[in-house]
């Protein structure tokens, strides 16, 4: 699969009422050893490959005509429980979209909802039994990469689609899924250029990486200093830390960050980015004095409240981000009148729609039949962007290209998207986030 992309920049088209809120793709819970390339000694560091052919499913030989059954592992509780309210209103109002366009194989489909917790606690995989057990052949989730890698292979083992809308790390996309497994969210393959694109563009000549030692950060991290190469940044202007995300002290590592005088930093981290940045503007390198950029896991509102006011005045960064509209958030407060963030829920709507329109174009509510058309219903055939307007083509024989909530899919091979489009943030003096313009960049593998 090629990693390099075309990149070009979207015009804001409104984002006034746009979750702003950073999301995660993985717990931070994972330990190691801090190293520094470029300028330091390397410890080992949790890298993966994206060059393979990836698994695809192969469909049945006799189709299964029952209700399609959709289970979910979304986030009620643990760290990342601010990101379960819109996933859950996003999957909830495709059902209902759905079944008011006639069903899947003209019958109702069913929900399933389910915790995934984090990765202190198993709950995921407690919900994954049941949702087994109850027959279903999707399960949507998790929005963590490290909480779907510990149910990933009971999932694919029994046959049934996961979808995640959320996981953006690099090591799905040649794990090994038996085609099984999909994600709504694009890889960190393509942030990692919308990130690097973002700091050459604002000149950035000799960079500081400093990302936490799980899947998430070595792979955002890894893939951003190879796209600043590309960029014509040489090899020894890029600094990259890897650090522990549960370490009591970021010193040493920001201590080495001072030593090595970057004029651009990119902080690649969750919660500890706090603790991170407010070190950084004690010795001189935080967003008032360099150019300080963030990533999803830390470009929130809730950073800025846990860092003194003014702090993340300036500093900049990139989340996967669609302008989804008013119209459809409205609908999402329908569903669920508490709603305060909109983060992923797009991504979860498209999820549900997908595995739908797959099932009736397989003519099968069987997982290995979902899986082995979800692919091709989101590219190269005739555009239409609803169930309810997709439906008819599918039924009509016609090969559809599903652009959803979300916009252009046009999923790989890996069954991710291969476009990604992604906000670019910027703290404002109130510690608060702003999408300048413009606010979009979009990337395309």
């Amino acid at each position: 699969m090629a990693k390099r992309t075309i990149v070009r920049t979207a015009a804001v088209v409104s984002v006034a009422s746009l979750a702003l809120f950073g999301c995660s793709s993985s717990d931070s819970d994972s330990g190691g050893d801090t190293s520094s390339a470029a300028s330091g000694s390397s410890a080992a560091e949790t890298t993966v490959s994206t060059d393979c052919t990836p698994e695809q499913a192969t469909a049945g030989a006799t189709p299964v005509t029952t209700p399609l059954k959709v289970g979910t592992i979304l986030p009620e509780t643990g760290s990342l429980a601010f990101l379960g309210p819109p996933e859950v209103a996003g999957v909830q109002l495709a059902a209902n979209d759905i079944n008011a366009a006639g069903g899947v194989l003209a019958q109702p489909i069913q929900l399933f909802p389910g915790d995934s917790g984090d990765t202190t606690t198993d709950t995921a995989n407690t919900t994954v039994d049941r949702e087994l057990a109850q027959g279903v052949s999707v399960i949507v989730g998790a929005a963590s990469s490290s909480v779907s890698l510990k149910v990933i292979d009971k999932i694919a083992s029994a046959g049934v689609v996961q979808f995640s809308p959320a996981n953006t790390s690099d090591q799905f996309v040649c794990y090994p899924d038996k085609g099984q497994y999909f994600r709504t969210a694009p890889t960190d393959v393509l942030q990692a250029q919308a990130l690097s694109q973002l700091i050459a563009e604002d000149g950035g000549q000799r960079v500081s990486i400093l990302a936490l030692n799980d899947p998430y950060g070595t792979g955002l991290a890894a893939n951003a200093q190879s796209d600043l190469e590309a960029a014509g940044i040489a090899s020894d202007q890029i600094q990259k830390i890897i650090y522990d995300p549960n370490a009591q002290s970021y010193n040493a590592e920001i201590d080495q960050v001072v030593s090595f005088a970057p004029d651009a930093i990119a902080v690649i981290g969750f919660d500890e980015s706090a603790r991170i940045l407010t070190r950084m503007a004690e010795v001189g390198v935080g967003p008032a004095d360099k150019a300080v950029y963030g990533v999803d896991g830390n470009m929130g509102n809730a950073l800025g409240e846990q860092v003194a006011p003014g702090l993340l005045s300036g500093m900049k960064g990139t989340t996967p981000l669609t302008d989804t509209g008013p119209a459809f958030q409205e609908r999402l407060k329908a569903v669920n009148p508490g709603l305060v963030d909109y983060n992923y829920a797009g991504e979860s709507y498209d999820a549900v729609v997908i595995s739908a329109l797959a099932a009736e174009q397989a003519k099968s509510t069987a997982g290995t039949d979902i899986a082995a058309n979800i692919n091709s219903v989101t590219k190269d055939g005739t555009k239409c962007t609803s169930f309810q307007e997709c439906l008819p083509l599918v039924q009509a024989g016609t090969d559809i290209d599903y652009d959803g909530i979300t916009g252009e899919l046009d999923f790989t091979d890996s069954g991710e998207p291969s476009v990604g489009s992604y906000g670019r943030l910027e703290f404002g003096p109130d510690n608060k986030l702003i999408v300048p313009t413009p606010g979009y960049i979009v990337v395309r593998s």
